[in-house]
């Protein structure tokens, strides 16, 4: 048989790439469709496991290249035979390094992370930042290499993100597939990162999505599935750490002191939490009152960070060599308190001096060492009724990073995958669900909404508590002329009275003022500067409100109970 001519083979590609771009510009259009859909969220999983994977080894090499290390996992021992001004010296260096890589891309001089990915999934269609996000995955790259006291899986899930959005913003996807392919870069990421699959989808149900809707549910599973591969690929079907012995639970006698465990964990985890925000609040005085150049902030923090290392390199990285040492028992108990106590502090220092990085690796550190201690004493005051103290280490460990994260469901399944242990859920699962009841008291539900309640983003409460805030008052009201429009005598008598609302504001303003007066209606405004008057725009009325309110609800209802 002939071989294909040349001009044949030319031909068929030639037509092969006018129907691509064919189909490229009906998506452009129309937006995908569910077969397209399920396509790209194959695509998308793809290329945020290998931005997983790619971080991770970015990490490893960096720490490799500072440090001279040659097995990163072992960082903190490692770090111990360096010296004293090595110790010092890297994390200043890095910090400075990100200070201006931040400076320079971001208008606050502040690195994203989960906090923002959850913010566009709710307020921005399912975009986040791309300019910034770059930088801030570039400066938490930096600050992990650089023995920053942080963790990977904040920089890694927004820059998954960055990775949709970007997509998206090619594709021309509306809110819900903007918000589910979001979801589906984020479940691969997160997969990819911790070789933890199913945890990996319910994370972004449940953190990012914050809804468990069927659509949704088969694209993210997909997408969650492609970045394992991807990981396993490059590191191998592994947990993250290895238990020397299964968990041996005492039965139902054993469960209170987990309960017990599970009320100190929510406590730790707010004190944590808290410990980041008044670091800081600490940060912003500072440097407001003394005149420190924001991206000198970074080399500060690195700078009390390598201190702090001189006497605890524990601190230094992602910490999983100390978490595996408290997994197995290999850490006294007042080693164990101790460690415990300056990991809150490093973490704080790092956060708060506005280095980078994400708080699921110091959590899961930090309960790990809190559980330990914990089991330590159990089991050496009721010996007769207690099973092994690393047990309760693992369940501590859950326990913290649950509560930080304000995801029970998927931090319990992450814990599972990371340490292979499938026996001992019980324990986990009480310990969590007492952690997470206590800190979403204390807190606003979680670190991440937390952090988007002090920037005044307001989705702790739920759609009722931001939907407002997406509806303008531009958009509703009605401007003289129009039918059923207000009166210019009735318009002014309430400027006099000194009712109004801003042209450039939204429900979120409008509806106190409306409950405050009770009034119908309320002027819109706009103000042209010093001595100028007051331009009228028109009316917002309260029922044309209260219906844009109503069908933001109904279809925020809608996507997720689909």
């Amino acid at each position: 048989m002939d071989a294909p001519r040349p001009s044949t083979i030319r031909d068929l590609f030639a037509r092969l790439a006018v129907n691509a771009r064919g189909a490229l510009h009906v998506i452009r259009q129309n937006g995908p469709g569910q077969v397209q859909f399920w396509f790209i969220a194959l695509l998308v999983g793809t290329a945020a496991g290998g931005a997983a994977v790619l971080f991770r080894l970015g990490i490893s090499l960096l720490q490799t290249t500072l440090y001279g290390t040659e097995d990163p996992r072992l960082m903190h021992s490692f770090a111990e035979t360096l010296p004293w001004y090595m110790i010092v010296l890297i994390p200043v260096c890095g910090g400075l390094v990100v200070g201006i890589i931040l400076d320079r891309f971001t208008a606050d001089g502040r690195a994203r992370s989960v906090a923002e990915v959850i913010e566009g999934a709710a307020l921005h269609n399912g975009r986040v930042e791309t300019k910034e996000g770059m930088a801030s995955a570039a400066a938490s790259l930096i600050t992990l290499g650089s023995g920053g006291s942080s963790g990977r899986e904040g920089p890694v899930v927004h820059l998954a993100a960055v990775l949709s959005s970007w997509v998206l913003d090619r594709i021309n996807a509306d809110g819900i597939t903007g918000r589910d392919l979001m979801g589906c870069a984020v479940a691969a990421a997160v997969s990819a990162s911790f070789n933890a699959p199913i945890a990996g989808a319910l994370f972004a149900l449940e953190v990012v999505l914050r809804h468990f809707a069927v659509h949704a549910f088969a694209p993210i599973v997909i997408a969650s599935a492609a970045g394992t591969v991807i990981s396993r690929l490059a590191f191998g079907d592994v947990t993250e750490f290895v238990l020397i012995e299964e968990g041996i639970l005492a039965f139902y006698v054993e469960l209170p002191a987990f309960l017990l465990l599970g009320l100190l964990s929510g406590l730790i985890a707010v004190v944590m939490m808290r410990s980041i925000f008044l670091a800081d609040d600490f940060g912003n005085h500072t440097c407001k009152r003394i005149g420190i150049p924001r991206f000198i902030r970074p080399a500060v923090a690195g700078l009390l960070l390598g201190v702090l290392a001189l006497g605890f390199p524990h601190i230094i990285g992602v910490g999983y060599e100390t978490t595996s040492a408290a997994l197995t028992g290999q850490i006294l108990w007042h080693e164990a308190v101790v460690f415990c106590a300056v990991k809150v502090a490093a973490v704080a220092i790092t956060m708060g001096g506005r280095m980078g990085g994400g708080i699921f690796s110091p959590s899961i550190m930090v309960g790990a060492l809190l559980g330990l201690a914990f089991g330590l004493t159990a089991t050496a005051t009721f010996p007769n009724v207690s099973g092994s103290e690393t047990l309760y280490a693992l369940a501590g460990m859950g326990a913290v990073a649950a509560a930080v994260l304000g995801a029970p469901i998927s931090t319990t399944l992450i814990v599972f995958e990371l340490t292979g242990d499938w026996q001992t859920g019980l324990a986990v699962m009480v310990a969590v669900s007492m952690s997470t009841a206590v800190a979403s008291r204390l807190v606003d539900r979680s670190f991440f909404l937390t952090q988007l309640e002090r920037r005044d983003v307001h989705l702790a409460k739920g759609p009722q508590g931001y939907l407002l805030s997406l509806c303008g008052v531009a958009t509703l009201m009605r401007r003289p002329g129009d039918p059923g429009a207000a009166s210019e005598e009735a318009v002014w008598a309430a400027i006099a009275d000194g009712v109004w609302v801003d042209v450039d504001g939204t429900l979120e303003q409008a509806m106190p003022v409306f409950e405050r007066t009770g009034l119908p209606f309320l002027p819109v405004l706009s103000f042209g500067g010093e001595g100028k008057p007051p331009k009228v725009h028109g009316a917002l009325f309260h029922v044309d409100a209260l219906h844009a309110f109503n069908r933001a609800l109904a279809s925020t209802a809608e996507e997720e109970h689909s």
